[in-house]
C-alpha cells in the first residue's frame, strides 16, 4: 500500500523524486478520459505505481509514455488485446533483444535515408562544385560520427 511522503499540487504528488499523478491529470496529460485510464488500468495495459493514502491510484511518468505507445497502436488499427500482448512482449525485451531491435531500427532508418538521397540525387547534380562542396562538408562530419559510433557498438558492444 502507500508509504514516504506525497505532495500535493493539484492532481499530480511527488513521492521522493517521482512525480505520480492521480487519474483525472493523467488523462489530461495523456489527451484521454478517466474513463479510458480506468479501462486501461482493468485491462492490465496500464497499472499504477501505487495508492495514495485516501486510496486514490497514482501513475507515474512512464505511465504516460505507456499511453502514448497504446494510442499509437490505436492508430495503427491495433485491437487492445493485440496492444496487450506488444506492451507484454516489450516490457519482457532483454538487453540484447533491445539492443538488436534499435540496431533493426537504424537499419531501416539508414535505408530510408539511403532512399531520400537517391531522390535528391538530380538536384544536386546540378549544384556547382561550392556548393556540393559546402553541403558535403556540413554534413560529412555528423554522418563519420554516427558511423563510428555504430561500428564501435557492434564491434566492441555496449560499455560494462
Amino acid at each position: 500500500m502507500y508509504s514516504g511522503m506525497l505532495l500535493k499540487n493539484s492532481e499530480v504528488m511527488k513521492h521522493g523524486d517521482m512525480i505520480l499523478y492521480r487519474i483525472g491529470e493523467l488523462a489530461k496529460a495523456a489527451h484521454i478520459s478517466e474513463r479510458t485510464v480506468d479501462y486501461y488500468t482493468k485491462l492490465g495495459l496500464i497499472t499504477p505505481e501505487q495508492r495514495s493514502e485516501k486510496n486514490y491510484r497514482l501513475y507515474s511518468h512512464e505511465t504516460l509514455a505507456a499511453l502514448d505507445r497504446i494510442n499509437q497502436l490505436k492508430l495503427e488499427k491495433y485491437t487492445l488485446e493485440e496492444i496487450k500482448s506488444l506492451m507484454s512482449k516489450w516490457n519482457a525485451a532483454t538487453p540484447e533483444a533491445d539492443v538488436s531491435n534499435k540496431l533493426v531500427e537504424l537499419e531501416v532508418h539508414m535505408q530510408q535515408l539511403e532512399r531520400e538521397v537517391r531522390a535528391l540525387e538530380p538536384i544536386i547534380n546540378q549544384l556547382n562544385p561550392g556548393q556540393a562542396n559546402k553541403a558535403l562538408s556540413n554534413l560529412l562530419p555528423r554522418g563519420l560520427a554516427c558511423m563510428e559510433a555504430i561500428r564501435l557498438l557492434l564491434t566492441q558492444g555496449p560499455p560494462m
